[in-house]
């Protein structure tokens, strides 16, 4: 950025005076451990604002009739999710014991009140049944946000969509299945095939950072319950074979 008189300059346009005041560790114990500790989950939250917007996009463009563009878009949403689980994974360069130095400060606060975490899962298909009743620490524009979410389309709704929109029947289960399996043959028209494994692509990386989280979170407070009421690392690992899209994953046993 230039630094003529008048001009927008880079601290300015990054708003870096406000960012670099936003990391403010509440332990006593000095050093950068929780500094670390905040910085990796704040850069989380930046990432899942650019991933909700790219997931968003794919979607629009899906439902508008776009595959191509749609997978390109998907295309980055892989690389912010690579981002995301190499973040996570400065987190294993805290020494044993000093999370615990200042877990106590945390106080209710958990990763699991991520509400923009809820929002990709959200938005990427997950059902909604229930989610929300649970999430009692949302302010009333999260939940709102997540309302919003929870009835609008999907990126499954969209990539169904352009099944239907290619002549498939999608009524059925049985019918998605037969519609996934041709598309996936058709070498002629690969446009439906190649989006199928973008969203693939997306569903996998989810789960490798899911999966990452609970490693992380069993090296540092191993079984023991999480904060913010949660179980900790049971309960991430109950999730764990959880995914965004099953039917394209059983799509597999019939090619």
């Amino acid at each position: 950025m230039t630094t003529t008189t008048g001009a927008l300059t880079y601290r300015q346009y990054l708003r870096l005076d406000q960012l670099l005041a936003q990391q403010l560790p509440h332990g006593a114990a000095q050093g950068t451990d929780e500094l670390l500790f905040i910085a990796v989950h704040q850069v989380h939250e930046l990432w899942f604002k650019l991933l909700l917007d790219d997931l968003g996009t794919a979607r629009d463009l899906m439902l508008a009739g776009e595959p191509q563009q749609a997978r390109l878009a998907l295309r980055r949403c892989r690389e912010i999710e690579r981002t995301l689980l190499s973040t996570i994974e400065l987190l294993d360069t805290l020494a044993p014991g000093a999370f615990l130095a200042f877990r106590s400060v945390l106080g209710g606060a958990s990763g699991a009140q991520s509400a923009q975490f809820h929002e990709v899962e959200l938005l990427s298909g997950a059902t909604a049944t229930h989610r929300l009743d649970a999430l009692d620490w949302l302010t009333p524009l999260e939940r709102a946000r997540l309302e919003r979410r929870a009835i609008e389309p999907t990126l499954w709704d969209g990539f169904v969509s352009l099944l239907a929109a290619a002549g498939f029947p999608v009524l059925t289960v049985e019918q998605r299945r037969t519609a996934l399996a041709t598309a996936a043959r058709d070498r002629r028209s690969p446009e439906l095939g190649e989006l199928a494994e973008a969203l693939l692509d997306h569903d996998q990386a989810w789960s490798l950072w899911r999966a990452r989280h609970l490693l992380v979170v069993e090296r540092q407070i191993g079984r023991r319950p999480g904060t913010g009421g949660s179980s900790g690392a049971d309960q991430l690992a109950a999730r764990s074979g959880e995914r965004l899209y099953p039917e394209l994953w059983e799509c597999r046993s019939r090619l």
